[in-house]
């Protein structure tokens, strides 16, 4: 049986990573290898429930710790029901977020101590991290009109805030990656899809069997 691979991507919004997920599984489908994609908050029954809850509404629906208890429930049921076991099967996941985005935004720009999201991640999901972390990244202001042209009039709470939240969860992405140098890479975004996706490609080519 092939080993299974945990791929997370991150960044802010408008970024990419919802394309650059499907073209990464179709990338490693052309090399032999079975992928699934999935998405955070998502990627179970459950955790599809939480997801609508933390999506939509007003911005101040939830405060940062609110969130930040929903998010660790929804990836505890993320990783039971989908993440452990298909890694277990031999599969590639590649998930749109992960623990990251919950560091990012309810931890350093929400305001929460680090190790308080980690201590709830330790709990919830035993600790899983990918074994690779790909921040796409993007000016916010660049992201916010690519989001914008998305999602129109419909933008969900996060995208929702200001710039100074969006700055702060930028910055919050470098300063991991800076931090964990062998589990992050960091992707320019802000080029041809299918070159962002080359770079995507090429940033877990050391994990290829």
């Amino acid at each position: 049986m092939s080993t299974g691979r945990f791929i997370s991507l991150e960044g802010g919004e408008g970024a990419g990573k919802s394309t650059q997920a499907r073209l990464l599984v179709a990338g490693l489908a052309e090399r032999g290898i079975d992928a699934l994609v999935t998405r955070e908050p998502g990627g179970s029954e459950g955790a599809e429930a939480i997801r609508t809850l933390l999506m939509q509404g007003d911005v101040t629906r939830w405060s940062a710790h609110s969130e930040a208890l929903l998010f660790a429930a929804a990836r505890a049921d993320h990783v039971e029901k989908t993440i452990r076991p298909a890694i277990g099967a031999g599969r590639w996941v590649i998930c749109d977020r992960f623990l990251d985005s919950s560091r990012a935004y309810q931890g350093v720009a929400g305001g929460i101590d680090d190790a308080a999201v980690l201590a709830l991640h330790a709990f919830g999901a035993r600790g899983l991290l990918p074994d690779r972390t790909l921040v796409l990244e993007l000016a916010p202001e660049q992201g916010r009109l690519r989001a914008a042209g998305r999602d129109g009039e419909a933008a969900d709470r996060f995208a929702a805030r200001g710039e100074g939240f969006h700055a702060d969860v930028a910055a919050a992405f470098r300063r991991f990656a800076t931090h964990e140098p062998d589990r992050f890479r960091l992707i320019d975004a802000g080029g041809d899809v299918d070159v962002v996706a080359a770079a995507v490609l090429s940033a877990v080519a050391d994990l290829l069997p």
